[in-house]
């Protein structure tokens, strides 16, 4: 089995935890913050606050899909390419790409809450990253979150 590519990131926290508190996290930390904050490009080749937020939307839609493609029993995820949906990000508010995320994290949420024991270990295939069962698709979420988390946190 492949492993979590942000294992260390989620510190053994429990995923549905994490992705269920990433909005409100997201939202307090956004909340707190100029609009010269939110643009502003840390470091080159480092994406502001509204482009990591927009990184998150797109991320929700990509990894809500591929719970899916696991939980149906398809055999083969589909990896996209961040940099190239990076290039749309400048058409993205940072209030619509909140939104859109907690909306689409809320779903995925209960989907994720729905799953059974069985579910979980659905076996699955990502290109990149080889064979895993559908949790570690949640693990793999939950990690990322913590990941974006822990860089916006720290500005």
């Amino acid at each position: 089995m492949s492993v979590n590519p942000y294992a260390g990131a989620l510190g053994g926290r429990d995923p549905r935890m994490v992705m269920a508190e990433t909005p409100v996290r997201l939202a307090e930390i956004f909340a707190g913050m100029s609009a010269e904050e939110i643009e502003a490009v840390p470091a080159p080749g480092k994406w502001s606050v509204r482009e990591v937020l927009a990184h998150l939307a797109d991320c929700e839609i990509a990894f809500g899909f591929r719970l899916r493609q696991a939980y149906s029993g398809q055999s083969q995820l589909q990896p996209f390419d961040q940099d190239v949906w990076a290039r749309a990000y400048g058409v993205y508010s940072a209030d619509a790409a909140l939104a859109t995320f907690t909306a689409l994290r809320a779903w995925n949420v209960a989907f994720v809450g729905g799953l059974s024991e069985a579910d979980k270990q659905l076996k699955t295939f990502h290109p990149e990253r080889g064979e895993m069962v559908l949790w570690t698709v949640v693990e793999t979420m939950a990690g990322h979150d913590r990941h974006h988390l822990m860089r916006l946190e720290a500005q």
